[in-house]
C-alpha cells in the first residue's frame, strides 16, 4: 500500500538517535513517512532540533520549554528562543504545557511558562505544541483566558472522552500516539470517534512509548505506521484514508508544504 505519513511529534536530537540517526531517517522514508517534526524541550534541545531540520528537507522543528524543564529555565535566555521562533525551518511552539504527574517543576512556574508561550505563539503566528498530564483543568483554563491565535495541539493524548471534547471546545487539534496500540489505551479508543476529521493527527513521541508490535523498543518515526493504522481500525476507515487526512491537518497546522 503506498500511504505517506507525518510524525506530529518525535525527539530525534537526543542521545538515543546519535549512533544511527541517518538510518532511523530512512526508515521512516521507507515506511512512507515523509516528514517529521522534531520537538524542542529546553533551550539546548531546541537549538539541536532547529540544526538538524536545517540540514534535512523532511524535518521541521519546534522550540520551547517543557514543563518538566521550567524550573531550571533561565528567564534571560528568552531572546535565545525567540531568535529561534524566527528561523524558517521553526514551525512550531512548544513542547510547553503543564505535568502534575511527575512535578519536576513547580505549578505556579510551570503555569507562567505554559502562559508566556501561548502568548508568544501569538505574536510569532506558530502553532503550540502542548502537553498536559493530570493537569487538564489548569491547562484548559489557561488556554481559555491567553487564546490559541494560531491554533495548538494536545500531542501524545492520553485523555477520555471528556478531555478531548474540551480540547476540541478550545479549537485544538488532537495528536493520538502509539498508546492507543495498548491494552490499557481503552480511554483513548473511546475518545477518538469524536475528533473531527480535520483536528486528527498522529505521532510516535520517539523515542519513547512505541506501539505494539515494538513496545519495550526504542521507538521511532517510522513507527507511527502503527499508530495510523490502530486509529483507522477505530475509525473504521483505511490505512492510506488516515495517512492523507493527518498529513493534511498537519501540513495546515504548522503551516508546512503540502507534502
Amino acid at each position: 500500500m503506498d500511504i505517506r505519513l507525518i510524525d506530529s511529534h518525535a525527539h530525534l536530537d537526543g542521545e538515543k538517535f546519535a549512533s544511527d540517526r541517518e538510518a532511523v531517517l530512512q526508515r521512516a522514508r521507507d515506511a512512507g513517512v515523509v516528514a517529521v517534526l522534531t520537538i524542542g524541550v529546553d533551550l539546548a534541545s531546541s537549538e539541536r532540533a532547529v540544526a538538524l531540520a536545517s540540514e534535512n528537507d523532511a524535518l521541521y522543528a519546534t522550540v520551547g520549554v517543557h514543563p518538566h524543564d521550567a524550573a531550571k529555565f533561565d528567564d534571560a535566555d528568552w531572546p535565545r528562543l525567540e531568535r529561534l521562533w524566527a528561523h524558517p525551518r521553526v514551525r512550531g511552539v512548544g513542547e510547553t504545557g503543564l505535568d502534575y504527574f511527575y512535578d519536576f517543576s513547580p505549578r505556579e512556574r510551570q503555569q507562567a511558562l505554559f502562559r508566556r508561550h501561548l502568548e508568544i505563539a501569538g505574536e510569532v503566528g506558530h502553532p503550540v505544541v502542548i502537553h498536559i498530564r493530570d493537569a487538564y483543568d489548569d491547562a484548559f483554563r489557561i488556554i481559555a483566558d491567553v487564546g490559541l491565535p494560531a491554533g495548538g495541539v494536545v500531542h501524545c493524548f492520553t485523555g477520555g472522552p471528556a478531555e478531548c471534547a474540551r480540547a476540541l471546545e478550545l479549537g485544538l487539534y488532537v495528536s493520538i500516539p502509539g498508546i492507543v496500540t495498548f491494552k490499557n489505551g481503552d480511554s483513548i479508543r473511546e475518545a477518538i470517534p469524536l475528533i473531527p476529521d480535520d483536528r486528527l493527527l498522529v505521532e510516535t513521541d520517539a523515542p519513547y512509548l512505541a506501539p505494539i508490535p515494538h513496545r519495550g523498543r526504542r521507538n521511532e518515526p517510522a513507527y507511527v505506521v502503527e499508530t495510523a493504522r490502530r486509529v483507522a481500525e477505530v475509525r473504521g476507515r483505511t490505512l492510506a484514508e488516515i495517512a492523507d487526512l493527518t498529513r493534511h491537518n498537519t501540513c495546515r497546522l504548522f503551516h508546512l508544504p503540502e507534502l
